[in-house]
């Protein structure tokens, strides 16, 4: 909500709260304590800009019927020097609160003060925030998972720095432990493939087969030749992920960078390693108490604390697990980096993870309410109607990379928010591709476009401030007009809402709703009147629109076109 919804909010809260006095000093109503109620937005605006249920709340303390209470508070309603132009008792008992036309009027000269910042707020006062997103394993190529998480992460970012948190977006780069063993494993064996023939071994079951590195022992293979065939094992394996660990990396940067997604944070798990703050961990959990040694390996007692089964964390062999990893990453960014909260977008099939991350944090004294787990499910891509799975560029399994130079990015982004994280998805790349109305950020584009060309055909320049007097926006009194700038006062509300609840779909729906009721504006409304007063007030109200269209799509990072 806005400031000036707040306020109104308030104005209704106290001028109901001192009709309930009145009543009972007038004897209107027998004396009894007033109740608590709601204050709502009527899903009809017929029905008033906002209604609260005050007279039913109180039926039982006043021991009256619901409408008579309402005909008292109403009676009694004192709304002098306040947005309330009127109330009035409806239904069974409710009371609906109908608002004066400088409530609309100021809402319009708001969003023309504050510009493309209207919708921003202190509700997060300053917080620090740690959103953790894609962390896409670097031994192969980003899959649909890693590209909804993307922009679902990317995006909620954004939502929470506009609602007022201090977030740091960050990337962790799985480059230690046994998927770097297995990566190691896999391009040894792709490498002597190439020179040994059928002497080489077969690629074990459970390693990477993918053509990614077939490619990376290629590449290896055409800078060093046959150097590293008479090298010991580790000695070959550590050159080759040495060799093409950076290239992976880099080739996620440059897709990312493409997906207009820019980290502040590229989290090594290696770090850990190095900087002895795993060892220090695992240390930490014995010391608790934690722990047990069965069969060579340490493990710890996830059962105690929320786990289905103990979880090992260092093997037989005396490597760490990625568990041991993360309880050691997750201490780093709660304890040693110290944000207020920390937030990770993982897939559905992570599911099972959360109550062992969350126990073995208050386990070792942090508090797991600290940490949000956004579980994400899976995304079908849909052609023609039906599932598709694979590329028409390489004729495989989709990767984001190939999502991307198929598909605009400014599609993707808007579409893998249109549905809550929780909610499977069907994205169907023959709607991204449609530039008509039936494809929301088209349709969104569409409408900004659209007022930019009014101020054009007016030779005004639609970037430049207007000058606009609060008596001329009074003037915006047409049932489009005031459903388009009732829906503009909610915006605040909404940016809270999603950040609260983690959800920038939230926004994507505001910005289709903020479209259609422009267009229905639009249709309804001539901008270009023959009163200059009029003409100068709908000239507020469109550029009102734009830039809180324009602020809301460069939020969800994507680009707002002047023409189309």
């Amino acid at each position: 909500m806005s400031k000036l919804v707040n306020l109104v909010q308030e104005q209704i809260q106290t001028a109901v709260s001192q009709a309930f006095a009145a009543c009972i000093a007038s004897g209107a109503l027998p004396e009894a304590e007033a109740p608590a109620f709601n204050i709502e937005v009527p899903a009809d605006r017929a029905n008033g800009d906002f209604s609260t249920n005050a007279a039913m709340a109180g039926a039982r303390a006043f021991r009256r019927a619901p409408r008579l209470i309402a005909d008292a508070l109403c009676a009694a309603m004192q709304t002098e020097g306040t947005y309330i132009a009127k109330c009035e008792p409806a239904g069974p008992g409710f009371i609906n609160f109908y608002l004066s036309d400088r409530f609309y009027s100021d809402i319009v000269a708001d969003i023309l003060a504050m510009g493309e910042s209207y919708g921003s707020s202190d509700y997060g006062q300053g917080k620090t925030v740690n959103i953790e997103f894609v962390s896409a394993n670097p031994t192969g190529p980003m899959h649909m998972g890693n590209a909804r998480g993307g922009a679902l992460g990317d995006c909620l970012a954004s939502v929470m720095e506009r609602a007022g948190y201090k977030v740091t977006r960050e990337f962790y780069v799985n480059d230690a432990g046994n998927q770097i063993a297995k990566f190691g494993l896999s391009l040894d064996i792709r490498y002597r493939q190439l020179f040994e023939g059928e002497n080489a071994p077969e690629l074990p079951e459970d390693s990477y087969h993918g053509e990614d590195i077939a490619e990376r022992a290629k590449e290896f293979a055409d800078v060093y030749g046959d150097k590293y065939i008479g090298a010991s094992e580790e000695e070959r394996r550590a050159a080759l992920v040495a060799f093409a660990l950076p290239k992976n990396i880099d080739s996620m940067h440059e897709s990312l960078d493409k997906y207009r997604i820019y980290y502040d944070v590229w989290f090594r798990e290696s770090s850990l390693y190095q900087s002895g703050e795993l060892q220090d961990t695992l240390d930490l959990l014995k010391a608790k108490g934690l722990t047990y040694e069965k069969d060579g390996a340490l493990w710890y007692k996830a059962t105690e604390h929320g786990g289905e089964k103990d979880e090992v964390l260092v093997r037989a062999n005396g490597n760490p697990t990625y568990f041991a990893a993360d309880i050691a990453y997750h201490r780093n960014k709660l304890e040693k980096r110290n944000f207020d909260k920390a937030i990770n977008v993982w897939g559905a099939d992570h599911h099972g993870h959360v109550a062992r991350m969350k126990g073995a944090l208050d386990a070792i004294g942090i508090d797991s309410s600290r940490l949000d787990i956004i579980l994400m499910q899976l995304v079908r891509l849909i052609r023609d109607g039906k599932v598709d799975r694979m590329s028409k560029r390489t004729g495989k399994a989709i990767t984001l990379v190939d999502l991307l130079e198929e598909i605009p990015i400014d599609a993707v982004r808007f579409l893998f928010n249109m549905r809550e994280p929780g909610s499977q998805m069907d994205f169907d790349l023959d709607l991204a591709l449609e530039q008509s109305a039936q494809n929301p950020v088209y349709y969104c584009q569409y409408a900004h476009a659209r007022i930019c060309s009014i101020f054009k055909k007016l030779n005004k320049d639609p970037n430049e401030a207007i000058a606009v007097t609060p008596e001329q926006l009074d003037l915006l009194t047409a049932p489009e007009e005031r459903e388009l700038i009732a829906h503009l006062a909610t915006l605040t509300g909404e940016i809270v809402a999603a950040a609260k609840h983690y959800d920038p779909a939230k926004i994507t729906r505001f910005c289709v709703e903020l479209a259609t009721l422009f267009h229905k504006f639009y249709n309804a409304c001539r901008v270009s009147t023959d009163s200059p007063d009029l003409t100068a007030a709908r000239l507020g109200l469109c550029r009102s629109v734009k830039v809180t269209l324009s602020g809301m799509l460069k939020m969800l990072g994507i680009t707002v076109p002047e023409s189309m």
